[in-house]
């Protein structure tokens, strides 16, 4: 059956820019489509011509009037007063209408009128029943707990609410009205990691349609399993997910390419024999025509036009030859809000060339945490020191500067004092070109300011990298740029995300933050997956020998290794000696870690848990330096 069928939709903007030309698909009964395109291509337009919001200049959109469509872009207005809990309860309203009319019923019948209103009464509670009635508090607080909304927040005006938990909360209303067809612009922008997975899950398990855009493409791997990309006003399909997205486009480019290529040498093979009869047929007709014929065969053997590729950013990060080993060094850090600890890490270092990713929820300190290494906010105790030769840089999560009026080739001569051509060449790079230099950085996006702020970045000769989610106001095609440009950087990052898939490509190094605690682990994020769900194993099995107890930890500083070493992807160092010597100086911070362990077995003999702890970080320990052995040897090599 199809839930939505779009019928050679067009809308443009301005006279003859159709950003939506005769685009046509169906969506079917269960099918989780993602729409996806460049920033600007059209796809929250079709979204709005879906719904009604907006109107399409031709073509057609039909859904289904039996079913229920939700788009959680849009946030309906509320009465004045209402309270997020208010809005939350507007999804089972029908049900506490069925609710009431059955208590009016009751009161009737046991008034007397039992005989005549019993068949009402027994149609109503099966309704209610059906509907899910009677699990009504119960799915409330799954949903309201599964999307982390604070009981707190559930009392506040929802008036008085931020953009974003607007949003989640509208998410949450759209979950529990048992929605037919979902329409989900950017549903994980304001979702902490725990809250996006949750979502994941329950797409995995909903019944209904949804329409998905998202830059999110961890998510969109887990939930879509057909994607619609839209490209200059046209639709191109795939049937599988985000994955099978990228591999297939670049099938299909490097198919065209090699089919332009071959009638391309058609083409001259054919215009260069047109050339040689035309030559030798000098005052002769026959052959001249003949020539003609050959040339017209020529034109008719082209059928494509060159393939092209989405234009990327070319530029990558300066780096400075680095001196000495140590990073920066943590000792004894704690920082408090309104007496909540955010912060509290015992002592770490952190050595050259680490890739190290900050997770946690919202709100749990990871942007404090940043702040505090950069010397932007104020630790109540403790020390965040960087080494001597360090070099850091900052790319905060909002990016202001401080003279928006300035224009972006005005803001690189005042602030980098390069000379206009450079700063041209510059912007250029970055995918700031011809009129675009001269638009004011006030008027910028948040992804633009973000490049234009990685622009001023990468001029400068740095070693320690620190991004707060660099990828959060970029499209698909910028953040496969940041990317390619980090794979080349070969010194210390440190960086803040709620992408995943940028998480997995990077981290060999996870900091944790939830509730005051702190986790160092030595290892890339499937490692630290792999890890967290053990301790979860040991956890439970202890509940269940202490009879539900469970034994506080009495460090909120872990440091742990990798529970199983997998090989990461070769990097491409800049200097084949400085990639030895930070190899070397990892297998010796971790052989001193087995050292340590070893005295923590006798200091803990006797404590069962605790030996079972140490002895699964010693196993890990052991086959990461395994795998850093294997790197050396190749390094060496």
């Amino acid at each position: 059956m199809i839930d939505i069928s779009i019928q050679k939709v067009k809308k443009a903007y301005e006279e003859g820019v159709d950003i939506l030309d005769g685009i046509t698909f169906d969506v079917n009964q269960g099918e989780r489509v993602g729409l996806l395109g460049k920033n600007g291509a059209g796809k929250t337009t079709l979204l709005n011509i879906i719904t009604g919001q907006i109107e399409a200049d031709e073509g057609s959109v039909v859904v289904p009037g039996f079913k229920k469509l939700g788009l959680i872009s849009q946030i309906p207005q509320y009465p004045h007063g209402y309270t997020a809990d208010d809005v939350i309860r507007t999804a089972t309203a029908r049900l506490i209408a069925i609710k009431n009319e059955m208590e009016e019923l009751e009161k009737a019948m046991a008034d007397g009128n039992g005989d005549s209103l019993l068949m009402a009464y027994d149609s109503l509670a099966f309704e209610f029943e059906r509907s899910g009635g009677y699990n009504i508090e119960f799915e409330i607080n799954r949903v309201v707990n599964g999307l982390r909304i604070p009981q707190a927040q559930r009392g506040q005006l929802f008036d008085s609410l931020s953009g974003g938990e607007k949003t989640r909360i509208n998410l949450a209303r759209l979950i529990l009205e048992s929605t037919d067809i979902l329409l989900l612009d950017e549903p994980t922008n304001h979702l902490d990691m725990r809250a996006t997975i949750w979502l994941e899950e329950f797409l995995g398990k909903f019944k209904g349609s949804a329409l998905i855009i998202s830059h999110d493409r961890y998510f969109l791997d887990k939930t879509i399993n057909r994607a619609v990309e839209i490209e200059a006003g046209k639709a191109e399909f795939y049937s599988g997910n985000y994955s099978y997205y990228v591999q297939e486009k670049q099938r299909r480019y490097e198919e065209l390419l090699e089919k332009y290529q071959r009638e391309q040498a058609e083409a001259k093979r054919l215009n260069d024999a047109a050339d040689r009869l035309k030559q030798w047929g000098t005052g002769n007709e026959m052959l001249m025509k003949k020539s003609f014929a050959i040339r017209k065969r020529a034109e008719r053997a082209v059928t494509i036009g060159r393939p092209s590729k989405d234009k990327t950013m070319r530029a990558k990060f300066g780096e400075q030859k680095f001196r000495g080993d140590e990073v920066m060094v943590i000792k004894g850090l704690t920082k408090s809000y309104d007496g909540r600890k955010l912060i509290d890490i015992d002592e770490i270092e952190v050595h050259g060339g680490e890739r190290i990713a900050v997770i946690g929820d919202n709100g749990s300190g990871k942007t404090t945490l940043v702040k505090l290494i950069m010397g932007e906010e104020i630790q109540d105790s403790g020390t965040a020191r960087r080494g001597p030769a360090t070099k850091a840089a900052y790319l905060p999560q909002i990016v202001k500067f401080n003279h928006p009026r300035r224009s972006l080739i005005e803001t690189l001569l005042y602030d980098l004092n390069v000379s206009p051509q450079v700063a041209r060449n510059r912007l250029g790079a970055f995918m700031f070109s011809g009129e675009d230099v001269f638009k004011l950085v006030g008027d910028l996006s948040g992804g633009e300011k973000s490049r234009l702020r990685l622009c001023m970045l990468m001029n400068e000769d740095i070693n320690l990298l620190i991004l707060d989610e660099p990828t959060n106001h970029l499209d698909l095609s910028s953040r496969e740029w940041i990317e390619d440009a980090l794979d080349n950087y070969n010194e210390t990052l440190i960086f803040i995300s709620h992408d995943r898939y940028f998480i997995n490509r990077f981290a060999t190094r996870i900091w944790k933050l939830d509730n005051g605690n702190f986790t160092d682990f030595q290892g890339d994020y499937g490692q630290f997956l792999d890890y967290e769900e053990k301790q979860a194993k040991q956890t439970d099995a202890s509940a269940v020998s202490h009879s539900g107890t469970q034994k506080p930890s009495s460090r909120p500083n872990k440091t742990v290794p990798a529970g199983s070493y997998q090989k990461p992807k070769a990097r491409k160092p800049a200097d084949t000696q400085k990639e030895l010597r930070r190899l070397e100086r990892e297998i010796e911070k971790h052989e001193r870690k087995l050292d340590e362990i070893k005295l923590l077995t006798e200091e803990f003999s006797s404590d069962y848990e605790k030996l079972m702890e140490l002895d699964l970080t010693q196993q890990g320990i052991h086959e990461l330096l395994e795998g850093l052995y294997e790197q050396w040897e190749a390094v060496s090599e």
